[in-house]
């Protein structure tokens, strides 16, 4: 946030004593790229459902619900007005052209106008990026430790550490796969190839929602949405995702070709009653050794 107001400042500054009418100017306008604008866009405010990701980690999960709904408007809220303005900033001093084509725009920007302090941005960036990260190991860390202990995924990632009571395999598994994207893969391609199958299984969800409150009209629920807020975000979250094969075919592929090898690792890990009996015990001896060296059991096995 104090890098925010850090671009925002001068950049009101710099409006004041100038127009802004060439900032949206452009030589052409594609409708086809629009999906991949909407990922983009959206990428910059993900994390709004990470905190649902820990709501049994919560005393008292029922008041939990209206706190993280409330969470979730302000910080959106708060965001957008923070991205608006800071957008609003960079066009006053960096022409649209400068901007698509710069790796690092506030760098950029902070070294036309805070020529003190242009060396503070990075770090202040690279911090941003860190708590971003920690927050989607947080996150996702737990989403895949409950797909374990649902039976979507392979034993191990369901037991927590004895002594941190953390999903520590879940945590650990993401570090290789993290830095094997980044070495991999370039920005917005990678935004693309996450962004698809994110949005895909959100509109999955939701759609899920729609039809098990139909199903079961009179099912208690904790808190409840809007049908018509579910089945608008379901529909938008269906067409971006649609539009965006026809957008980037190349890396949606890629994307559902990600998505597919989920089947082989389940027939292989989980539903392995096909396999060898020699490559099942080579499996479970392997996920036991795991399990003695990361010091980790079974949730329900916890007495303390």
């Amino acid at each position: 946030m104090f890098a925010l107001v850090l671009i925002i400042i001068p950049g009101v500054i710099a409006l004041s004593k100038e127009n802004f009418q060439k900032g949206f100017e452009i030589e052409s306008l594609t409708l086809d790229k629009l999906p991949l604008a909407f990922y983009n866009g959206l990428y910059a405010y993900s994390g709004w459902n990470n905190l649902n990701y820990v709501t049994e980690e919560v005393i008292n999960p029922n008041r939990y619900f209206a706190s993280d709904i409330s969470t979730i408007i302000w910080s959106m809220v708060t965001v957008t007005v923070f991205y608006v303005l800071v957008n609003v900033a960079y066009y006053t001093m960096i022409s649209p052209a400068e901007l698509l084509l710069s790796d690092a725009v506030a760098v950029m920007f902070a070294g036309r106008t805070l020529h003190g302090l242009a060396a503070v941005i990075p770090i202040l960036v690279a911090l941003s990026c860190l708590g971003t990260l920690n927050g989607g190991f947080f996150g996702v860390s737990r989403m895949l430790f409950v797909g374990a202990r649902e039976g979507h995924w392979p034993p191990i990632f369901s037991m927590i550490h004895i002594h941190r009571h953390t999903p520590l395999p879940a945590v650990l598994l993401l570090y290789p796969l993290t830095v094997l994207i980044v070495i991999v893969g370039e920005i917005y391609q990678l935004i693309n190839v996450v962004s698809f199958a994110s949005w895909f299984f959100m509109a999955l969800a939701t759609l899920g929602m729609v039809i098990h409150w139909y199903r079961f009209p009179l099912h208690p629920r904790p808190f409840k949405v809007p049908v018509a807020i579910t089945f608008i975000f379901t529909v938008v979250c269906f067409f971006i995702v649609g539009m965006s094969l026809y957008s980037d075919p190349w890396n949606t592929g890629i994307s559902c070709a990600l998505t597919l090898t989920g089947v082989p690792v389940y027939y292989l890990t989980v539903h392995h009653f096909h396999l060898p009996h020699r490559w099942r015990h080579i499996f479970n001896y392997s996920s036991l050794q795991l399990q003695l060296l990361l010091e980790v059991v079974q949730q329900e096995v916890q007495t303390y």
